[in-house]
């Protein structure tokens, strides 16, 4: 049984297709690590999801998804960051498409240290402040707002998986949080 949220574009390809193409093309993500600013502009809170992985396991992950055909980055961005934080989480999307960090998955263990067991995947990651009320997505039990330094703190960083820990610790150096 999958606890993933339902994809509200289930047409564009069928579960079949999804699979033959996981199995022979690296799919294209987007990765988002949603922020509250201080009156200055510096991080002072990060919102990190927490869900039951496949096989029931709580985890610790960042507001993700797959770019779809035809689908600019920038609303691959919202369409996620609404699907997972919710109509009025207001998201403030970069000016520019520029990523902070690129991080490439592998189904199995590799040099990038990330690991995605479904595709070979790439994913351009993005620090996004939000100013808006967030309710987390169906998949998700909670969405967590905490100090930059309890997000990198080791308790934390042991509940992601795949290696998200280090997406988030690059994300929030891009952001000038010294991890």
């Amino acid at each position: 049984m999958s606890v993933r949220t339902p994809d509200p574009y289930p047409g564009w390809l069928s579960e079949d297709d999804l699979f033959e193409a996981r199995n022979r093309l690296p799919m294209v993500y987007v990765e988002a690590v949603p922020v509250r600013l201080d009156p200055l502009g510096y991080v002072n809170e990060v919102g990190l999801l927490l869900q039951a992985d496949d096989d029931g396991a709580m985890v610790r992950t960042l507001v993700s998804g797959r770019v779809l055909y035809r689908e600019t980055v920038r609303a691959a961005l919202l369409r996620h960051l609404e699907k997972d934080l919710g109509n009025f989480a207001l998201p403030q999307l970069p000016i520019s498409p520029v990523p902070c960090t690129v991080a490439e998955y592998f189904p199995s263990p590799s040099q990038t240290g990330f690991t995605d067991e479904r595709q070979h995947a790439v994913a351009l990651v993005y620090v996004i402040p939000v100013t808006g009320e967030c309710s987390p997505r169906q998949d998700a039990l909670e969405l967590s707002w905490m100090t930059p330094q309890e997000a990198l703190s080791p308790m934390v960083q042991n509940e992601f998986a795949g290696g998200r820990g280090d997406i988030l610790r690059q994300a929030l150096a891009f952001a000038g949080i010294a991890g």
